[in-house]
């Protein structure tokens, strides 16, 4: 059970139009963003580093934004997140195998080198204490430019946020996330947990 139950979608228009956003990237406003809008101004000034982050400014497109926030939710435990990114990841065309053969990153023809640093970047960058060490950098320096080094740690930092905000309110989650997660998680041990 969550510890805050989320406010309605239309409790305040501002964050209801702001929102909107999410109705692309999942379909649904997100019971996070719901909790959030509480305090209004804390719901609004993630929606907009969420839109701020999740731009697609270089090479590193809408599904690989989803992965990487999918291997850092997924490196932290928090089940809500990784059905989120899970869903996204698929909303933004990514394939029944990419997502399915997403921890064979290291071995899998699925996946780019430069995507491969990426993922190794996140497993790394998402670890307590952090994991990330020079061989690491060097790799991800060698496939991405510094902006796109801004944007895939802007995705990891945005999903730490978000792995801490909903594990430790249990939010509920939502009927299209569960059944992402049932869909392409389970041959993982993926399960909706504490957040029923």
């Amino acid at each position: 059970m969550a510890l805050v139950t989320p406010l309605s979608q239309d409790h305040d228009s501002e964050v209801a139009e702001l929102a909107k956003f999410f109705n692309e990237t999942l379909g649904f406003c997100p019971n996070s963003v719901l909790t959030m809008q509480i305090r209004p101004e804390i719901a609004r000034a993630f929606i907009s580093l969420n839109k701020a982050v999740m731009a697609n400014e270089g090479r590193v497109t809408a599904e690989q934004k989803r992965l990487i926030g999918y291997i850092t939710s997924a490196n932290t435990g928090c089940r809500y997140c990784e059905a989120h990114t899970i869903l996204a990841a698929e909303r933004y065309g990514g394939s029944e195998e990419r997502l399915k053969h997403i921890w064979q990153f290291r071995t899998s023809d699925l996946y780019s080198d430069a995507e491969k640093a990426a993922f190794e970047f996140a497993l790394a960058a998402s670890s307590v204490p952090n994991a990330v060490n020079d061989e690491i950098a060097a790799n991800l320096k060698e496939h991405w430019n510094d902006g796109e080094v801004v944007e895939i740690l802007g995705v990891i930092s945005l999903f730490g946020y978000l792995n801490r905000w909903n594990d430790s309110m249990g939010t509920t989650m939502e009927d299209g996330a569960v059944a992402a997660g049932k869909e392409h998680l389970t041959h993982n041990g993926w399960q909706v947990g504490k957040h029923q």
